[in-house]
């Protein structure tokens, strides 16, 4: 199906739901012409199709996103039957245990989209007001949605590209996937204010607060959770101890103890894990809610694991350290997979917990180390190491004061720091790297043999990352971007750089490519803290020290 790009890059900023938060809203119920709502979609011509079929021609925009959103749910609740009936007859057929990943991946990632679809449906009816952060969750979660259904087809067409399977469940995720698209679309023309921006801007940058944690070095053994209560709200605290001493010796026997569906203002739920190397894959399920995660320090408390595509997993399901959960918080903690690089896709750390942050936590493996998968996150003072495509996903995530160390590859690899995965231009997510290093390992720095190292590829058509006051070495090469395959997404991608030092932050010799700027302090400004994940709204009852905007 044919398709235009309905916004230029500024008017996509023009209607950012980041940018909001001084606007209030009234929605226009005047019915809308058909022609002009779906010209400004990805798919005007499904879209004229599936409302003119069902008698919509003359109702409002909000009755357009109304619809296409209870298509999208009622079609997400078949998808999830026609994926168990797969399961089923898997586990009936000689089927390969990669393909019944696949098919769990799925099924994980459409449980998540019914709830973030229902929550959805109830936040936007006709008797509700929305606020500015209701806007802005709302987009969150739209964006997220369209995300699961990309990463449960990247997992079918990983395991068994051309089985009849695949075959069959694509054009039902390809289907849905533009239900979406119509939504978030329609969504941000029905619902979003209209009112110039630019207001917002004029906020003077000198007076952008910088909120700092003060976390000191006692000697209880209880020292970091303490420390994290004289900020923030822990209402229960329990320790993990291999020997026996605490009240678990897993973590995951302290996560299963967790409360379900924690409310935020009855406070966190605090697991302490004390020194040690902890061979446990971790995942942290929806109803997990505000957990925080304190360990003894990196390379201390050390979470470990193996598996990996090369094994017969898939990406998704290669994770040592998965969440989901809203409000998470981890401090103090090392999150490896020790796979290798013979092993290609093999995940640290997956993410997909809304409103999440990681405090000085290290993240080590090669191939796909990172999975920021979707939602809102945020890094500080952080360690990653990998190889190729090291941080990828498709969060609205942000970076900042991180060390990011490209290791050594296989040979004739190269390093490729990001592989952002956004498909939609009205989605609000990408990468923001701020004031951080970009260096080698000590194991490339000490190579014998060249290896090239770039910023990052397109993995999705509208893949967004920023790199901006961040020190990056000599390890990066002059045209500083790879691309994915050819042309593709090079006019539609959004890579930018600001303010950067460092051997290889010259511009000069940099890609040429239609979607690559190098930024003016206006538009960076879009992609901090503030702007980004709005993080001065849920960022002070992490306890994560943070800078709202430019350093």
């Amino acid at each position: 199906m044919q398709y235009t790009m309905p916004f230029t890059l500024s008017n996509f900023f023009q209607v950012t739901l980041h940018i909001l938060l001084l606007f209030s809203f009234s929605s226009s119920q005047t019915p809308s012409d058909l022609d002009t709502t779906c010209s400004k979609t990805l798919y005007p011509s499904f879209c004229k199709s599936i409302l003119a079929e069902n008698n919509l021609q003359s109702k409002t925009i909000q009755d357009y996103g109304h619809f296409c959103l209870s298509q999208s749910l009622l079609m997400t609740n078949n998808f999830k039957l026609l994926v168990n009936q797969h399961l089923q007859s898997s586990n009936q057929n000689n089927v390969s245990q990669v393909t019944k990943f696949a098919l769990q991946d799925c099924r994980s990632l459409t449980s998540l989209n019914i709830d973030l679809l229902s929550t959805t449906a109830n936040m936007i009816k006709p008797t509700n007001n929305l606020s500015s952060m209701d806007i802005v969750h709302v987009q969150t979660m739209l964006s997220a949605a369209m995300t699961n259904l990309d990463t449960c087809l990247d997992g079918l067409k990983e395991a068994r590209p051309q089985s009849s399977m695949t075959q069959s469940l694509s054009p039902r995720i390809s289907n849905n996937t533009m239900l979406l698209s119509l939504s978030l679309a329609l969504f941000i023309q029905g619902w979003v204010p209209k009112n110039n921006p630019n207001d917002y801007l004029a906020l003077k940058y000198d007076q952008i607060r910088t909120r700092v944690g003060n976390f000191g070095n006692s000697g209880s053994k209880l020292q970091h959770i303490g420390e994290m209560m004289n900020i923030i709200i822990v209402n229960t605290t329990v320790v993990v101890n291999p020997d026996g001493s605490g009240d678990f010796t897993t973590i995951n026997d302290a996560i299963t103890a967790a409360p379900i569906n924690r409310m935020p203002n009855t406070g966190y739920y605090g697991i302490y894990v004390a020194t040690g190397v902890y061979q446990e894959y971790i995942n942290i399920p929806s109803n997990k809610k505000y957990l925080l995660i304190v360990g003894d320090g990196i390379n201390q408390t050390i979470i470990t694991g193996n598996r990996s595509v090369g094994d017969n997993s898939t990406t998704y399901n290669s994770a040592t350290f998965a969440v989901n959960g809203v409000g998470f918080v981890a401090t103090d903690i090392t999150i490896r997979n020790i796979a290798g690089a013979i092993k290609h896709q093999a995940v640290a750390l997956r993410n997909s917990a809304d409103l999440s942050a990681f405090y000085r936590c290290s993240f080590e493996g090669y191939q796909d180390t990172l999975y920021a998968q979707s939602m809102r996150q945020f890094y500080k003072e952080c360690d990653i190491y990998g190889t190729v495509d090291f941080i990828f996903g498709n969060a609205a995530a942000v970076f900042q004061n991180c060390n990011l160390y490209a290791r050594q590859p296989l040979p004739r690899q190269f390093n490729l720091i990001t592989a952002q995965g956004r498909t939609d231009p009205n989605q609000n997510t990408g990468f923001s790297i701020q004031k951080s290093m970009i260096r080698a390992a000590d194991d490339l720095a000490s190579s014998n043999f060249t290896v090239e190292t770039y910023l990052g590829r397109p993995w999705k058509e509208y893949s967004r990352t920023i790199f901006m006051q961040s020190f990056l070495d000599n390890l990066i090469q002059p045209l500083g971007w790879h691309e994915w395959n050819g042309s593709f997404a090079l006019g539609t991608l959004y890579y930018g750089e600001y303010n950067n030092t460092g051997l290889g932050s010259n511009t000069v010799n940099r890609v040429t490519w239609p979607g690559y700027h190098v930024i003016i302090r206006t538009m960076a400004s879009y992609f901090t803290v503030s702007y980004f994940i709005v993080g001065d709204f849920w960022l002070p009852s992490t306890g994560v020290p943070y800078t709202l905007g430019l350093f």
